[in-house]
C-alpha cells in the first residue's frame, strides 16, 4: 500500500446508539466499515488515549487514569499535561521509524505538552499574576497561534467544560484541524461534545441525539475536506456512556471508618493524603484506594467490597487481570455497578466543603467531580452570578465561580467499566468507524491495543 495522510478522531461517547443520529459519519461506515471497541480499564479518557497511541496496556504505559496520587509528591493530580507522563513509545516515533519525515498534528488530545508531534494544539488557559484565568491555547510553533487565534478567535475555554460546555468548543477544533489537516501524514483531533449532554441527561435521552446530530453536522466539511484529499478516516471513541444514577460516596465511607483524615484551614476541610491510611481518587465508575500500611490492606477490602455500588475490589492479582498493575494505581482498585459511579467527596458537612467543591476546578479536586456540568439547581440566581463573574473577567477583575452543586443527584451518564459484550452494552459501547473497509476485513471488535498498528496500517505503512 503506498503512503496515504490519515485523519484520527476521538468522537467521544461514540457509540452505535450515537451513530444513528450521525448521517455524515455514518456515510464514513457505510462505505467503509466500524467494529466494537474493546476498551481498556479504567474507560476513560487520558488511560484509553495513551493506549491507542502505544498499543500498549496501562500496566505498561503507566496512565492508569485521568490522574492519581503521586506518590514522590504527596499530592493527587488530575488532568495533567506533560507527555512524559506516558511510559511507552506513540505510533507516531514508530511511523518516524520507517519514514523519517512523517509529520503529525495534535489537536487537543491529552498529554500535549511536550509532545514530540510536529504541531501540538492544546487548551492552555493563561494564569495571571493576580490569580485570574483567562482562557487560551498552547501550540507550537508558537508563530501559529496568532494565526489559528486570528482566524477562530479565543479557544472557548469555558465551553470546553462545566456548565455552559457546548458545541463551540468541538467547533473551535474542527475548525484549527481543518487548517491543519492539509500537509500532515497524521492529524489527531479531539472532539468532546458527546461527552456533555450523555452525562447529564443519559445516553438515550433526546438531549443525547441532539447533541450527536449537532456534532455531526459541525463535523460534516472536516469529512468532505478529507474524502476530497485522499484522506483515511479512523473515528472512535474510548469508552461509551452508559445510564447511571447512583453516587457512591466512598471516601466518605474511609473517613467514617476512620482511615481517611482531613485537615482544617478557614473553617474549610481538605484532605490529607499524607497522613490518610486510606483515600480514595475517584474517576467515574473506577476508583484508586491508596492504603498506606499493607497491613491495612484487607480490612479495607472487606470495609469497600460490602459498600453499596462496588461491583469488584481488584488486588494485585486482579489489577494484573485487567493490565493495570502499575506502581501508580491504587493498592486496590473498586469497579461501580453498572449504575453506579464514584464521588470524591470526603466531607462529612457541606458546610465545611472546600471552596472549589463550588467551582470547575478540575486541578484542585482529589478527583473527578461530574456536577461541574451543572449549574446549581438549588441557587436559582447561578447563571446570574456566572455572567456577572465573566463580566468582571473581562474587566480584568478576580472573580470565584460558585456555582457547581453539592448534590451530585442530577448525573444521568457515566462511564469507566469494560462493556460486558453482550448485545445490549454494544449499543452503548464505544465505536471504531473507518473509511477503508480493507483494515476492518475479518475483524469482529477491535481491541485497544491494536489501534496503534491500524493506524500504521492505515498510513500505508508496517504495523
Amino acid at each position: 500500500m503506498s503512503r496515504r495522510p490519515v485523519l484520527l478522531l476521538d468522537v467521544v461517547g461514540l457509540t452505535p446508539r450515537a451513530l444513528e443520529d450521525m448521517p455524515r459519519l455514518g456515510r464514513v461506515a457505510a462505505s467503509g466499515a466500524s467494529a466494537p471497541v474493546d476498551t481498556v480499564l479504567p474507560a476513560v479518557t487520558c488511560s484509553v488515549q495513551a493506549t491507542f497511541l502505544t498499543g500498549a496496556m496501562p500496566a505498561e504505559h503507566g496512565v492508569v487514569g485521568n490522574g492519581w496520587y503521586f506518590r514522590d509528591l504527596g499530592e493527587v493530580f488530575l488532568w495533567r499535561q506533560h507527555n512524559r507522563l506516558v511510559q511507552a513509545e506513540p505510533v507516531w516515533e514508530a511511523a518516524k521509524q520507517q519514514v523519517p519525515d512523517f509529520r503529525t498534528v495534535n489537536v487537543c488530545w491529552w498529554y500535549a505538552m511536550g509532545m514530540s508531534t510536529d504541531v501540538t494544539v492544546t487548551p492552555r488557559p493563561i494564569y495571571h499574576a493576580d490569580g485570574r484565568k483567562s482562557p487560551d491555547a498552547y501550540v507550537r510553533p508558537p508563530a501559529l497561534h496568532d494565526e489559528l487565534v486570528g482566524a477562530l478567535g479565543e479557544f472557548p475555554l469555558f465551553q470546553y467544560w462545566g456548565p455552559t460546555a457546548s458545541i463551540r468548543s468541538s467547533e473551535w477544533i474542527i475548525g484549527a484541524t481543518r487548517r491543519l489537516l492539509p500537509g500532515a501524514d497524521l492529524t489527531m483531533a479531539y472532539l468532546p461534545h458527546l461527552d456533555y449532554d450523555l452525562q447529564r441527561f443519559g445516553p438515550d435521552s433526546r438531549q443525547a441525539r441532539a447533541a450527536a446530530l449537532e456534532l455531526d453536522r459541525a463535523l460534516a466539511p472536516l469529512l468532505d475536506d478529507a474524502e476530497a484529499s485522499g484522506t483515511a478516516v479512523v473515528a472512535l471513541s474510548e469508552y461509551g456512556i452508559t445510564r447511571a444514577s447512583r453516587p457512591v460516596d466512598v471516601n466518605r465511607v474511609l473517613r467514617e471508618a476512620g482511615l481517611l483524615e482531613v485537615y482544617t484551614q478557614a473553617g474549610m476541610e481538605y484532605l490529607d493524603p499524607w497522613t490518610s491510611r486510606a483515600f480514595a481518587v475517584a474517576d467515574h465508575q473506577v476508583a484508586h484506594v491508596y492504603v498506606r500500611e499493607e497491613a491495612d490492606v484487607p480490612a479495607v477490602r472487606r470495609l469497600l467490597a460490602g459498600l453499596a455500588g462496588v461491583d469488584a475490589v481488584l488486588d494485585e492479582e486482579g489489577k494484573r487481570a485487567h493490565g493495570l498493575d502499575h506502581e501508580r494505581a491504587g493498592e486496590l482498585v473498586l469497579v461501580a455497578e453498572p449504575d453506579a459511579w464514584f464521588t470524591y467527596y470526603y466531607w462529612l458537612d457541606d458546610e465545611r466543603a472546600p471552596d472549589y467543591a463550588r467551582g470547575v476546578e478540575i486541578h484542585r479536586k482529589p478527583g473527578y467531580d461530574p456536577a461541574e456540568l451543572f449549574f446549581d439547581p438549588a441557587d436559582p440566581t447561578a447563571k446570574l452570578k456566572a455572567g456577572l463573574n465573566l463580566v468582571r473577567k473581562k474587566v480584568g477583575l478576580r472573580y470565584a465561580m460558585r456555582t457547581v452543586p453539592l448534590d451530585p443527584s442530577p448525573v444521568r451518564g457515566s462511564h469507566g467499566r469494560v462493556p460486558d459484550g453482550s448485545p445490549a452494552s454494544r449499543v452503548d459501547g464505544p465505536l471504531l468507524v473507518c473509511s477503508d473497509a480493507a483494515l476492518l476485513a475479518g475483524v469482529d471488535a477491535v481491541h485497544a491495543t491494536d489501534v496503534k498498528g491500524l493506524l500504521l496500517r492505515a498510513a500505508g505503512l508496517e504495523g
